[in-house]
């Protein structure tokens, strides 16, 4: 297993990743800026004519990804923590997957430490393998993670249903006719169904799936004329099972089925739906300059449903993120991460159980993501205009 350092080179500076004898990680920063600010025309414009303020911000997306959205918790941090309470305005919350466990922290009492948490918490995961096992079961990871859900958010519901100003909404995949149930026979043929059908078009994706959006507050903030989509109310009774199957993946955790107040039925990922989160933004404002859709993201490419990850066609912009700030990494910069590569779901079979071994890692990754964070805090302070990039 490559526990390993590992370094990388490039040609504007080198950065390394190193074990020290004490076992910790250390990391060089790297001479080469880490943050793209990548912008669609109508958000270019708007930067152009009014800089980019806490208040101009309608809607915050927070992907699908697993552990590649660790390389966001400081800009998180920053973002909910210092830059955004300067603004009194509502802000719509999104999130798929971890983006919604992030996008649900977010909306708790002091998110600094809250997401100092989530980092910590998702970091130090571990599944023991069973004697006699070769690899833990979709039973046994959903039933922990629904123990550490607990334990997170526990007691803790109301701040986030009750934000006055965040509107959380948390996506997820309702399965529809042989997905309606979980089995170990319908499932994978609903799937290879699904994917065949989503490989000939999109919208015939909503045959075997269908959006299910669970919000806090109101309407959504996005049209859904692009796909089969429900929305209900987000409640105390709801919420963890919500949550829950926002994150469960098919085959590595069960689905969760019949969530109270919403149709019964199968709930899976909501990043197989919208992996991305590539939707028709409609911010609820009049005023252009209150209408700017801010995106933290591990890539540039906002991809729309987790079966187009191959279909590189789906991967362009479109005119739904004309108002999207896209805040990405450098992909050079990423390739001085350890492994040179963003943490990974790969990374749980690369170093099995080796926990030490993937915490070393992980945490080195997180820790040399604070330059992402200060260099937007330094950009907002001073646009440069010449940092924008198109989407």
């Amino acid at each position: 297993m490559p526990s390993k350092a590992c370094e990388a080179d490039s040609a504007a500076g080198a950065a390394s990743y190193t074990d020290s004898a004490a076992g910790a990680a250390s990391y060089t920063i790297p001479d080469m800026q880490a943050l793209h600010i990548h912008a669609g025309p109508k958000a270019q414009a708007h930067i152009r004519e009014h800089g980019l303020k806490p208040e101009h911000v309608g809607v915050i997306p927070a992907a699908a990804g697993g552990p590649k959205g660790l390389i966001l918790g400081p800009l998180d941090r920053f973002i909910f923590g210092q830059w955004l309470p300067q603004s009194g305005r509502p802000v719509h919350l999104v999130g798929a997957s971890i983006g919604a466990w992030r996008m649900a922290t977010a909306c708790l009492n002091e998110p600094v430490a809250a997401f100092e948490r989530l980092e910590h918490d998702y970091i130090h995961q571990h599944y023991e393998l069973p004697p006699g096992q070769k690899r833990v079961t979709a039973e046994q990871v959903s039933r922990e993670f629904g123990n550490s859900l607990q334990a997170f958010y526990g007691g803790r519901m109301a701040e986030v249903l009750q934000h006055p100003r965040y509107r959380l909404h948390v996506v997820t995949s309702r399965g529809r006719h042989v997905l309606q149930r979980e089995h170990p026979l319908g499932t994978p043929l609903g799937y290879a169904g699904a994917y065949l059908s989503n490989a000939v078009a999109r919208p015939a994706l909503g045959a075997w799936l269908e959006r299910v959006v669970f919000s806090s507050h109101g309407a959504l903030p996005f049209g859904t004329a692009d796909f089969r989509t429900r929305q209900h109310r987000l409640t105390e009774a709801n919420f963890m099972p919500a949550v829950q199957a926002s994150c469960s993946i098919p085959f590595v955790l069960q689905a969760v089925h019949d969530i109270p107040g919403a149709a019964p039925g199968a709930y899976w990922d909501g990043g197989i739906t919208d992996y991305h989160l590539h939707l028709d933004w409609q911010t609820p404002t009049d005023r252009p300059e209150e209408r700017i859709v801010l995106y933290p993201h591990f890539q540039r490419q906002v991809v729309p449903g987790w079966l187009d990850k191959a279909l590189k066609w789906r991967h362009r912009p479109s005119a739904s993120l004309d108002h999207t700030v896209v805040l990405a990494p450098n992909p050079e910069w990423v390739k001085t991460l350890p492994n040179a590569k963003l943490p990974d779901r790969k990374d749980f079979m690369t170093y099995g159980q080796d926990l030490a071994a993937r915490v070393k890692v992980w945490s080195a990754a997180a820790s040399a993501a604070q330059q992402l964070a200060d260099e937007f805090g330094a950009w907002v302070e001073r646009p440069d205009l010449a940092r924008l990039r198109p989407l």
